[in-house]
């Protein structure tokens, strides 16, 4: 269900206007799969629902795989006429791509940390240096090595020692987001027989380099849910549980503070959170709460000095504000105000340094980054001349350095990672983002920021890119992304990629809809629980927006979303079916009631703050009112492609799988419908760079030859 900040570069699907072209029909020579019903009652608030198609909640049951088999097959024949096409863009895209690129080096503790890629190979290399540079590299992992034998592979949470001897690390190879933490001892290059499974894949090191704090995961329902404290060279059984979560709408986590000075047990849920603190020298010592929970209130700490800096929307500060309080009494009564509460001025974060406190903020809908003194000499922001542009802190693990690293892109520049002296204020880019081959050229496109208006009178800002040359003559093909949920916010970045779509004609568009903070936490909460049809509603106001101001019109308009954004989808198409000639719906949450209601299922009771407990009827029929599955009716529908994953922990495969089921069933159209199961990997695909990208042009091919574009 929740995705944060992902852009789904997967699952795009387009039809064409007189929609009569090569796969916008179903060939009646391919044989349609169709799923066995077998009847369903599902009762809740003496409302009966039936389902069908419940059946296929069982990965289990080898009928079930044989049904997912057969939509893979049927997808396979539908899109056979583009596989050579498939080919070439895909070389077209990886082209573009530096494929012997690394990371700007970030410098901790005496070594300087860097990932990799080496030409032909999927998977990062990480490394580092000591002191400078110019020394001799050490290889920490090489992931081309670690992936050989595995279908999918991703390490995570790498988190070297205080001593710099150490390194613990987290693995998936089912993509599952079940990480099996090891140990590597970087001296010798021994990885010691502590396997620890089940787990979040991050960990953190007290300062004796030898204790080992972690997040364990609930075996069903892959809530965080435990923190456990691992002595090196002890049994892993004889790990001491030191929190237990016990609230199933809360998930927990932990982490040293950029101080070194504590470690940090944090418990979130969508709307509240709560933190504990332990000094870093005394591991086997006790956790004190920081302040209790306060149901409503969030807050985030960083600690300076003998203060923890605070990140809070107590006391009815809606869009946050930042207080301060002694590390030796930290409860409630004794924050003071540092930075007030704005009421049209999001604070999203801050970063602590030595002399200087850098404040990341949203201005109407745009990223502001904040420079201040802690001697109160400078307080200035970052300048920023675009209309619609992407700029965050990025990596600044040392305390002690007056220069702030921070990435800037937008729709038509490609990104940069940047040096900025805090002092003297000159920049320094240390990389800009190549896109090789020789064709590109930034000046050839154009971005903008437009207002829809809703059907509330509010007014929805849209982002967009196109080639320069278009004509507002309804004839362009458009893309619209939207998400809008969780307070995530798609921001307008850069993506070589998406060039293989702008340099063929299409419009490039994202809403920024309600259930995002683009325009602050007033728009995510305008958004969510018993406001969430906002959301579907501003973005179909942007489409008609779109088609009414000639971008592009019902013929030529298609609309993405993927996890959050898929249930958008899902939504849009019941509500507005003629609006769109195609939609994709990637890893989509659609049974979003049926889902609601199992607590047993990864993620679902610490959703409630988002979409509400159906457990209360209010909620229930609210949610029922605009679940996707619980919504499909006899009409006509949009050419589709819906993408999952068999291992997928955050929307279950059954949910795109029985929505495709239904829309067989009742859709009224002969338009294409295509459901593609990866059956080795999850919520976010395949793992490997290039197996990614292939997916990308597997689906990019779908669209253009939908479009006749065959090239």
């Amino acid at each position: 269900m929740k995705t944060q900040h992902v852009v789904f570069l997967l699952s795009l699907t387009f039809a064409t206007s007189c929609k009569k072209k090569i796969m916008t029909t179903v060939d009646t020579k391919v044989q349609t799969p169709i799923a066995k019903k077998i009847s369903s009652n599902l009762e809740k608030h003496e409302d009966l629902r039936v389902d069908n198609y419940f059946w296929l909640n069982d990965r289990e049951n080898p009928e079930v795989i044989e049904y997912l088999e057969q939509e893979n097959a049927y997808n396979a024949k539908m899109t056979e006429h583009t596989k050579d096409f498939q080919d070439s863009l895909f070389e077209e895209m990886k082209s573009r791509i530096k494929e012997d690129d690394s990371s700007v080096p970030y410098k901790l503790n005496g070594y300087w940390y860097l990932t990799r890629y080496e030409k032909g190979k999927d998977y990062p290399i990480y490394s580092r240096k000591k002191e400078t540079l110019e020394a001799e590299e050490e290889i920490l992992f090489d992931c081309n090595r670690e992936a050989e034998g595995h279908n999918y592979y991703k390490m995570s949470g790498l988190n070297v020692s205080p001593d710099n001897t150490l390194i613990a690390f987290g693995v998936d190879t089912l993509s599952r987001r079940k990480y099996t933490i090891r140990i590597k001892n970087l001296v010798t290059g021994e990885v010691y027989p502590e396997s620890i499974e089940t787990t979040t894949g991050g960990s953190t090191w007290a300062a004796d380099s030898k204790t080992l704090f972690y997040t364990k995961k609930d075996d069903e329902t892959l809530r965080s849910d435990k923190i456990y404290r691992h002595v090196l060279g002890t049994p892993v059984s004889e790990d001491v549980e030191v929190y237990n979560e016990k609230d199933d709408t809360f998930y927990t986590f932990v982490y040293k503070t950029k101080s070194k000075k504590f470690l940090v047990i944090g418990s979130s849920s969508t709307l509240t959170s709560e933190y504990r603190i332990l000094r870093a020298d005394d591991p086997m010592g006790q956790f004190k709460v920081f302040q209790p929970r306060t149901r409503g209130v969030e807050y985030g700490i960083a600690h300076y000095e003998d203060h923890f800096y605070v990140l809070t929307n107590a006391d009815d500060a809606t869009n946050f504000k930042l207080m301060k309080v002694s590390d030796q009494n930290t409860t409630r009564e004794h924050w003071q105000d540092l930075i007030p509460h704005r009421e049209n001025i999001l604070l999203e974060d801050i970063e602590i340094f030595k002399d200087y406190l850098v404040i990341s903020e949203r201005d109407n809908g745009l990223n502001k980054i904040n420079i201040k003194r802690w001697d109160g000499t400078a307080d200035y922001y970052l300048p920023f001349d675009n209309e619609t542009y992407t700029a965050y802190v990025s990596t600044n693990p040392d305390f002690n350095t007056k220069y702030l690293r921070y990435a800037y892109n937008s729709l038509t520049t490609p990104n940069s990672v940047i040096d900025f002296d805090m002092e003297t204020k000159e920049k320094h880019v240390k990389k800009e983002q190549e896109v090789l081959g020789g064709t590109f050229d930034k000046n050839n496109y154009v971005s903008e920021r437009v207002w829809a208006t809703a059907n509330d009178g509010t007014k929805i800002p849209i982002s967009l890119v196109y080639r320069k040359g278009i004509q507002k003559n309804g004839k362009n093909p458009l893309l619209q992304y939207g998400y809008g949920s969780y307070g995530s916010t798609i921001d307008p970045y850069f993506s070589t990629v998406r060039l293989s779509l702008l340099d063929r004609g299409f419009i490039y568009a994202i809403a920024h809809v309600r259930g995002s903070e683009y325009l602050g936490r007033s728009w995510y909460d305008e958004g969510k629980l018993l406001k969430k049809k906002n959301t579907f509603t501003d973005f179909i106001d942007c489409s008609s927006f779109l088609i009414n101001q000639g971008y592009t019109s019902s013929d030529h308009l298609y609309a993405m979303g993927g996890s959050a954004g898929g249930l958008l989808m899902g939504a849009v198409i019941n509500m507005a079916p003629k609006l769109y000639n195609g939609v994709v719906a990637a890893v989509p949450f659609v049974d979003v009631v049926t889902t609601m209601l199992d607590d047993s299922i990864p993620l679902t009771t610490g959703e409630y703050d988002e979409w509400g407990n159906p457990n209360e009827k209010v909620y229930y029929e609210y949610m029922k009112s605009y679940s996707p599955y619980d919504n499909v009716i006899a009409q006509e529908y949009p050419n589709m492609l819906v993408t999952t994953g068999l291992h997928d922990s955050q929307v279950q495969y059954w949910e795109p799988a029985k929505w495709v089921a239904k829309l067989r069933e009742l859709k009224t159209d002969t338009n294409v419908l295509l459901l593609h199961t990866n059956m080795d990997a999850g919520h976010g695909g395949a793992s490997g760079r290039f197996e990614a990208l292939k997916e990308v042009a597997e689906e990019y091919a779908f669209l253009l030859d939908l479009e006749s574009i065959k090239d």
